[in-house]
């Protein structure tokens, strides 16, 4: 049985800086996690409770510039099961000069994070593929008796104002990390906690948000009550709704919902499963679902991490109930996750590893010139490689593995929802 998936609120990996600067991770956005991190760079594994109070501020300026040349990464013929280290680390910093042409027809919703500048830089150079743009910035946190929303002080107005004066929507992500008693059973709360979000995106000139809670409710039995639970699902409908009442300054259209779900692990859900029930709740008051099809693999059980049957079948799950059939509205209002990160993980002296950047794979390839090789079960590439008699595998995207999951989500009539847009490779862009 695959384990359950990790939170993906919190970054496993906050882009490590090179060897001569190691350092701590920075904090991350929730403390309820143990999080294992082990920078290839270093190649030290280290053990890192982290804990945050939710006054993160963005990373210093990460200037990016790119090598851009008149071929896409197809006309290059770099999108093969047979790519070799060394074509990678001569290709992957060079992107198409036509940055504003997609590859990729649907919607594709982009996660920038405070602690990794670069998703800053690279959401303003790819705008023109990237519909929607969510800065990983706010949670609503109970404080004794009152309601807090916490995240302002990340606000960039013209970071903001630039991205939708080049069409992309700025949708940031709000967690609910407030109890759940106080604003599913309180109703001033409630109306209080909705107020607050659509007044901020109001006050900021935001086009909507995305909602990040299933995950707290999990953890607070919410979901294991049937009342609670459709309590937990009117709070949803509710936000929707009210953002739905105001018009958007930008683009001349109500203010978004969109909301991030797990995907389905085993074929009988469970309780702490989203559902095709509860997507049939919520989808005439919403305007997407970021479906988290990624992390099926962790340190306890090394693999990849996205195998393409286990998306299918979180695609199928979700579209099954009567009113979802892919070729409804349903399908597409799902922004299937694609991963920009990969992981490194330890096969001997036990488990152990986690998250690497794009910086660090290409950290690898340098260092160890491996031989990349191409898994027909889950259509995704890895490589194994020994530190110190110590054996590890190394499972990052590749221009292939990413076309193929593009592929689907084309065939599903899906978007695309990638985390996020600092952590991979420049030429991965050429596929959106």
């Amino acid at each position: 049985m695959p384990p359950r998936r990790r939170d993906r609120r919190r970054p496993r990996d906050p882009s490590p800086p090179p060897p001569s600067d190691a350092r701590a991770p920075p904090p991350s956005a929730s403390g309820i996690r143990i999080t294992l991190l082990a920078p290839a760079v270093v190649l030290v594994l280290v053990l890192t409770v982290l804990g945050f109070s939710g006054r993160l501020s963005r990373s210093p300026p990460h200037p990016q510039t790119l090598q851009t040349t008149a071929r896409s990464v197809y006309e290059r013929g770099l999108v093969k099961r047979d790519i070799s280290s060394r074509e990678i680390l001569a290709e992957h910093t060079r992107v198409s000069e036509k940055r504003s042409q997609r590859q990729f027809p649907n919607p594709v919703l982009a996660y920038v994070t405070p602690w990794n500048s670069k998703g800053y830089d690279m959401a303003k150079l790819f705008s023109a593929k990237l519909t929607h743009i969510s800065p990983v910035w706010y949670d609503l946190k109970s404080d004794r008796n009152m309601l807090v929303l916490e995240g302002e002080h990340n606000f960039d107005a013209t970071w903001v104002s630039e991205l939708q004066g080049n069409g992309s929507l700025v949708v940031p992500r709000v967690v609910l990390e407030a109890f759940p008693a106080v604003i599913l059973l309180e109703k001033m709360q409630k109306a209080k906690a909705i107020d607050l979000i659509v007044s901020e995106c109001r006050d900021k000139g935001y086009d909507g948000i995305v909602l990040e809670s299933w995950s707290r409710w999990a953890v607070y039995g919410v979901l294991d009550d049937p009342e609670l639970r459709y309590m937990a699902l009117q709070f949803v409908k509710q936000l929707g709704e009210a953002l739905h009442s105001i018009s958007s300054k930008s683009s001349n259209r109500h203010l978004e919902l969109i909301y991030v779900i797990p995907a389905p692990r085993m074929k009988e859900l469970s309780n702490q499963d989203f559902g095709p029930e509860d997507l049939l709740q919520l989808a005439d008051s919403l305007d997407g679902f970021s479906l988290m099809t990624y992390d099926f693999s962790g340190p306890q059980n090394p693999g990849p991490s996205a195998p393409l049957k286990w998306v299918q079948h979180s695609l199928t799950t979700l579209l099954s109930a009567k009113g979802s059939s892919p070729s409804g509205n349903h399908s597409r209002m799902i922004f299937l996750g694609i991963n920009f990160y990969g992981n490194d993980f330890l096969l001997s002296r036990g488990s152990g590893g986690g998250a690497i950047t794009g910086r660090d794979f290409v950290h690898l390839l340098e260092k160890y010139k491996p031989s990349l090789q191409w898994d027909e079960k889950s259509l995704e590439h890895f490589f194994i490689y020994s530190h110190e008699g110590v054996r590890h595998a190394v499972f990052f995207p590749t221009l292939m593995s990413l076309s193929v999951r593009l592929d689907e989500a084309r065939n599903w009539g899906t978007g695309l929802s990638i985390w996020e847009i600092g952590q991979g490779l420049d030429f991965f862009f050429d596929v959106l």
